[in-house]
């Protein structure tokens, strides 16, 4: 379970930076991030976690999501949540709503599935996320005795 608030807390640092400051910038073209994710057969993986923390802690208009090109093995759901982090930049504790992205490949799936999320910030940034995922069994260490 900690592993998953890391990753978590990590995501959201990651939106934060990229939606700081703007709110004063006119619309560009949209920014590309390539990702990549490790994920086991038929189980789901977070691949996203898309918040809008504004300078004075508070929560700020939430993205528009949409899966611009789905996985070939897999399915993408996207839920809402309610996000908590400590020590996000001048934030000593915050708790917001936000969205998270979750991956499930077919049960027999072992490789990569590409995918490509569109995200529209309100402010009117576009950023295209392609995300990689690499759906492989488990290792030894990681078998049930």
């Amino acid at each position: 379970m900690r592993g998953v608030f890391w990753l978590a807390v990590a995501a959201l640092v990651v939106a934060g930076d990229v939606n700081a400051g703007a709110q004063d910038q006119a619309p560009a073209s949209p920014q590309v991030v390539e990702r990549a994710v490790k994920a086991l057969p038929n189980r789901d993986t977070q691949i996203g976690l898309y918040v809008n923390v504004r300078p004075d802690c508070t929560s700020g208009p939430l993205p528009t999501i949409r899966l611009a090109s789905p996985p070939g093995s897999g399915t993408v759901v996207v839920k809402s949540a309610k996000v908590k982090a400590t020590n996000y930049k001048a934030c000593l504790a915050l708790e917001i709503p936000g969205y998270v992205a979750f991956y499930r490949s077919k049960p027999e799936f072992l490789g990569e599935d590409v995918l490509t999320i569109e995200v529209k910030y309100p402010q009117g940034r576009t950023e295209i996320q392609k995300i990689t995922v690499n759906v492989t069994g488990a290792g030894p260490a990681q078998q049930k005795i």
